[in-house]
């Protein structure tokens, strides 16, 4: 039994080390100041919002992603800014959006470096108006 419960932990280890290895793996790049830009509202309202954004980087390419940023920073500004206020205020419509901000970045990564560089785009705080 002694032996089991040995191998058992001995099993756990490993794969949380190896977990540990691949969470290592990564980084995370946040655009700094958040970004804040307007979006298509009704009835003559200006409508805006204020997002924080991540970048989950793969390897060591974190300074080539932030040599691109601006670039980047760009092309999620005209995404949001060409979104309704119906899609920007609701829950799916801002996965959506999330979604097309991270094709187009991983887009024009491969562009300029020929691979896409990141992992996931994430929004880790929204505040719209």
């Amino acid at each position: 039994m002694f032996k089991n419960l040995f191998l058992f932990s001995l099993l756990l280890t490993l794969s949380a080390s190896v977990a540990q290895a691949k969470a290592s793996d990564y980084a995370y790049f946040g655009f700094e100041p958040d970004i804040v830009t307007n979006y298509v509202a009704v009835k003559k309202k200006m409508g805006y919002v204020r997002l924080t954004v991540e970048l989950m980087v793969e390897g060591d390419n974190l300074t080539i992603v932030e040599h691109h940023s601006p670039l980047l920073r760009d092309a999620i500004i005209n995404i949001i800014g060409q979104q309704s206020e119906a899609k920007v205020k609701s829950i799916k419509g801002r996965a959506e959006i999330q979604l097309a901000c991270e094709e187009q970045v991983k887009e024009l990564l491969i562009k300029e470096t020929g691979e896409p560089l990141i992992k996931k785009l994430l929004f880790t705080q929204w505040l719209d108006n």
